[in-house]
C-alpha cells in the first residue's frame, strides 16, 4: 500500500511542480499555493461530515450568529436593546465595553447544539441553538433557536418599561433578494415570516413560534456589507428615539432586500422559537411537520437531550466525577463549552507586505493571499475573534479529544493555507466581518515572520493516541490517511522555519520580524513568536539565539520522526528528522548556548543592555515642529549576552522535557518553579519572574504588559504537563515533581474567572 503511495506521491509532486513553474511567471512566489493536493479535498471531509458540518454557529464575533460553511451563505444573528444611563444601546457585536455581566456557551458540542447565557443589565438571555435533518430538507437540513427572556426586577432599568426588545435576521451573503411574508406579520397565526432561495440549500422558509403574546415589526434592506447589520438597525430606529418614542422599525422594506430584520416586543418573561426550513420546494418537505418538531415542547425534548448528551459525553472523554468538585466540572464544561462554540467559518483574502529596496530606500508593497476559507476556533470573541495560528495549536488539544474529525478537519484549513514557500500568514483576517475588528496596522502579514507551530503539539498527542489504540479502526485509518496527505505540507512548513529562522550558529533560531529602529518601545516587540513583548535582546540583531524556537522546532522534529515511523516513510537525503531531532535535544550543546549556571536558568541571547529606559523628549515630527513624545532612552552600549530575565522562555527546555530527570538543572527548574518570589502565585505561574527588570512594565506609551507577569494557561498546561512528566521518570526529583504537580494542578483548578 505505501509503494503506491510513493509512485502517487512522486507524480503528485511532478504535476504540481510543472503548475507551480507556469505560475510563477504570473504571481508572485509568496502569494503562490504549495503546490500539493489540498488535505481538506480528502474524502473524509466530503460527503455525510462535511454536509453535518454545513450549518453552526459559525460568526463567534457576534453573541449570537449563524452561518453555512460556504463563501456566500445566508446569515442570522440577534440583537437587543438595553437602557444604560438613559440612552438606548443596541447589542450584536461581543464588545468588552458593552460590559455584560456574563454571556459565553455553558454547553456545546462543536456540531448541533449549543446553549449560552447572557446577562445584560439586570436581563437574562438564554439562546439554544440546534440542528436537525429530515426527509425532504435541503443540503444541511433545518435549524432552530430558542430565545428566553427573564428580567431582575432589582436591576432592571425602569426606563425601558416593562417589556423586551429583540431583533432577528437573516441576510443573504449572495445578494438574492429575500422575500418578506406580509400576511399578517403582526400576529403569530401565521408562523412564516420569511423566505428565499439559495444555491446550496434550495428554497427555504423562516418562521417564529411562541405561545407568549408577542408584538412584531419588521424591516428589509438591501446592501452589499454585512460586517455592519447593527448600524442599519440603530439607523432605521433614530428617528422613533430623537422623538422620544419607542425604539420601533419603521415596518418598511427597500425593494429586492437581501437582509430582513424582525423586531420581537414581549414582556418579561417570554420565549421564542425561530426555525429555519430548508428544501421547502418538494412534495416531501413536510414543512408544517417539520416547524412544529422544531418548535415548542418537541423542541424542548430535543435541547434537554442534547445537555444530557453533552454531559454523558464530556464525563466519558475527561472522566472528571471523582477527580474534582461540581463547581468545577460546570466551569470546565463551560470551556469546553465556549471553546466549541468559538468555531468560526471565514472566507477572503490575507493582506501580505511585500518588502522591496529601491535606489536604498525601503518600500513595502501591499499585495493580496489567494481566496481562501478557514474553519478554525478562535481565541476570544470580543477582542480577537479570528484565527490564530499559534493559538490553534492550543484549541487542538482539547479539540481532538472531544471530536477528532472536527479537530483534523481544522488542521487541515490551516495547512492548506500553506504559500509555496511552506509560510503560514499567523494572524487570519478574512471577509470583512473579520476586517472590521482589526486596527489598519495589524492588517497585513509579513512573509518573513513566523508563528510558534504549535499544530505539532495536538498533531504529537494525536499519534500518541494512535500508539495507545485510542481510537477506533475508523479513526485510526482516517488519522492515517490525514498524516499521509500532510505530511507534504508539514515538511514544507518545517524547512522554512529551518531555512528562514535559523541564526548564525547551528541550530541556532531566532524570531525574526523584530524591529530594530523602533524609538517607541523599551523593548522591541516579537509578535512571531507569540509572547508580544516578553522581554528579549535590547537591540534585535542577526546574532540572536531564542531558546523558546530551538524548542519548538525540536518538537517539529520529533512529530515529523513519528509521522516518518507510523508511514514507513523512507527518509529523504538531507532531510533526516530523527537526527535533527537528536541534535537539538543534546543537553551539552543545549547549555553550552542558552544555559545560566549563575542563574540556574536558561535564557535567549542576543545584542543587550539592561540600561533602558521610556523617557519624554522633544521629538521632531517635521515643517519644524515637535511634539513631546515618551521614547526610548539608553543609557550604556549593549553588548553581545545572554538576555538575563526569568520567564515562559525560561521554561522551555523544562516543558520540552529535553532535561534528564537525574540533572541537577531539573532541581534548579523546580526550584524557580516553585519559588514564590519569582513565578509561583496561587493562582498559577507568571509569564515574568518579579525580579526581571521589565517585571509589569509598559512597554510604550499606549502598551500595557502583556507577557510581563500576566498569568497565562496555555503555557501553565504545558507546565504542568512537564511536572507530571517528571513525577512519573525515575530520578532524585522525582517525588520534588510529583508534589509541585499536585499543588500546581490544585492552583489552577481554583482559579475560576
Amino acid at each position: 500500500m505505501f509503494n503506491i503511495r510513493i509512485v502517487l506521491g512522486v507524480a503528485t509532486f511532478l504535476i504540481f511542480n510543472h503548475a507551480e513553474s507556469a505560475s510563477e511567471h504570473s504571481l508572485p512566489r509568496v502569494v503562490t499555493p504549495l503546490p500539493a493536493p489540498k488535505i481538506t479535498n480528502l474524502p473524509q471531509f466530503q460527503g455525510q461530515h462535511k454536509e453535518s458540518l454545513y450549518w453552526g454557529t459559525y460568526r463567534p464575533q457576534v453573541y449570537l450568529g449563524v452561518r453555512a460553511r460556504t463563501p456566500k451563505s445566508l446569515i442570522a444573528g440577534l440583537m437587543w436593546i438595553v437602557v444604560k444611563n438613559s440612552k438606548y444601546h443596541l447589542r450584536h457585536v461581543c464588545k468588552h465595553e458593552d460590559d455584560l455581566s456574563t454571556y459565553g456557551w455553558t454547553k456545546h458540542n462543536g456540531r448541533d447544539f449549543g446553549h449560552q447565557v447572557l446577562l445584560d443589565q439586570g436581563v437574562a438571555l438564554t439562546t439554544a441553538f440546534l440542528k436537525s435533518k429530515e426527509e425532504g430538507s435541503g443540503y444541511g437540513g433545518d435549524w432552530a433557536i430558542r430565545i428566553s427572556v427573564q428580567a431582575d426586577k432589582s436591576k432592571w432599568n425602569e426606563e425601558f418599561g416593562t417589556g423586551a426588545h429583540l431583533f432577528f435576521y437573516i441576510a443573504d451573503e449572495g445578494a438574492n433578494a429575500l422575500n418578506l411574508s406580509r400576511q399578517n406579520l403582526n400576529t403569530l397565526e401565521d408562523s412564516l415570516l420569511a423566505s428565499g432561495s439559495h444555491a446550496d440549500i434550495g428554497d427555504w422558509q423562516l418562521h417564529l413560534k411562541s405561545m407568549d403574546d408577542l408584538e412584531l415589526h419588521y424591516s428589509g434592506f438591501r446592501t452589499p456589507h454585512f460586517h455592519n447589520l447593527s448600524d442599519l438597525v440603530e439607523e432605521n430606529l433614530s428617528s422613533q428615539i430623537r422623538k422620544n418614542a419607542p425604539p420601533l422599525l419603521s415596518d418598511s422594506s427597500d425593494d429586492s432586500p437581501n437582509v430582513l430584520v424582525f423586531q420581537i416586543i414581549g414582556g418579561f418573561s417570554f420565549t421564542t422559537d425561530v426555525i429555519f426550513i430548508s428544501g421547502t420546494h418538494s412534495e416531501s418537505s413536510r414543512v408544517e411537520e417539520r416547524v412544529s418538531s422544531l418548535s415548542g415542547t418537541s423542541l424542548y425534548n430535543q435541547l434537554k437531550y442534547k445537555e444530557k448528551a453533552f454531559d454523558e459525553k464530556f464525563e466519558e472523554i475527561f472522566n472528571l466525577e471523582e477527580k474534582v468538585d461540581s463547581e468545577s466540572i460546570s466551569v470546565g464544561k463551560a470551556a469546553v463549552g465556549n471553546l466549541l462554540g468559538g468555531i468560526g467559518y471565514f472566507y477572503g483574502q490575507s493582506k501580505i507586505a511585500v518588502s522591496r529596496t529601491d535606489n536604498l530606500r525601503d518600500h513595502v508593497n501591499y499585495i493580496s493571499y489567494w481566496p481562501a476559507e478557514l474553519y478554525t476556533a478562535i481565541p476570544c470573541r470580543p477582542s480577537f475573534p479570528r484565527g490564530f495560528l499559534w493559538d490553534e495549536g492550543f484549541h487542538q488539544l482539547i479539540i481532538w479529544r472531544w471530536d477528532i474529525h472536527i479537530s483534523l478537519d481544522i488542521i487541515g484549513h490551516w495547512l492548506d493555507l500553506m504559500n509555496a514557500d511552506g509560510w503560514i500568514p499567523r494572524e487570519q483576517i478574512l471577509g470583512d466581518e473579520a476586517l472590521s475588528r482589526v486596527p489598519e496596522e495589524y492588517v497585513p502579514q509579513h512573509p518573513t515572520n513566523g508563528n510558534p507551530p504549535t499544530l505539532f503539539l495536538a498533531l504529537s498527542e494525536i499519534i500518541n493516541g494512535l500508539k495507545n489504540n485510542e481510537f477506533t479502526a475508523m479513526d485510526k485509518t482516517d488519522i492515517l490517511v490525514f498524516l499521509d496527505r500532510a505530511f507534504v505540507r508539514l515538511e514544507a512548513w518545517f524547512q522554512w522555519f529551518h531555512t528562514t529562522q535559523s541564526g548564525k550558529q547551528m541550530s541556532s533560531y531566532y524570531w525574526h520580524g523584530r524591529d530594530n529602529k523602533t524609538i517607541y518601545e523599551l523593548n522591541p516587540k516579537t509578535l512571531s513568536s507569540g509572547f508580544d513583548d516578553y522581554p528579549r535582546a535590547s537591540h534585535p540583531t542577526a546574532d540572536e539565539r531564542h531558546v523558546d524556537l530551538r524548542c519548538w522546532i525540536l518538537l517539529a522534529a520529533e512529530c515529523l520522526h513519528s509521522i516518518e515511523e507510523l508511514l514507513y516513510k523512507e527518509t529523504k537525503p538531507g532531510m533526516n528528522y530523527g537526527s535533527t531531532a537528536q541534535l537539538l535535544s543534546d543537553i551539552e550543546l543545549l547549555n553550552q548556548m542558552h544555559f545560566d549556571d549563575a542563574y540556574g536558568a536558561y535564557f535567549d541571547f542576543g545584542n543587550h543592555t539592561e540600561k533602558v529606559q521610556l523617557k519624554w523628549k522633544d521629538v521632531d515630527i517635521g515643517h519644524n515642529h515637535a511634539d513631546r513624545q515618551l521614547v526610548r532612552d539608553v543609557l550604556e552600549r549593549p553588548v553581545l549576552r545572554l538576555v538575563p530575565h526569568i520567564g515562559y522562555v525560561s521554561l522551555f527546555p523544562f516543558m520540552g522535557k529535553i532535561i534528564p530527570s537525574g540533572s541537577w538543572i531539573l532541581e534548579k527548574q523546580l526550584q524557580l518553579i516553585s519559588n514564590d518570589s519569582l513565578f509561583w502565585t496561587d493562582y498559577g505561574l507568571r509569564s515574568l519572574a518579579t525580579t526581571s527588570s521589565l517585571y509589569m512594565k509598559f512597554n510604550s506609551e499606549s502598551e500595557g504588559p502583556y507577557w510581563r507577569g500576566q498569568i497565562w494557561m496555555n503555557i501553565n498546561y504545558r507546565i504542568l504537563s512537564a511536572l507530571h512528566h517528571y513525577s512519573k521518570e525515575n530520578g532524585p526529583y522525582q517525588d520534588r515533581a510529583k508534589a509541585i504537580y499536585k499543588q500546581l494542578r490544585s492552583n489552577l483548578i481554583s482559579t475560576q474567572l
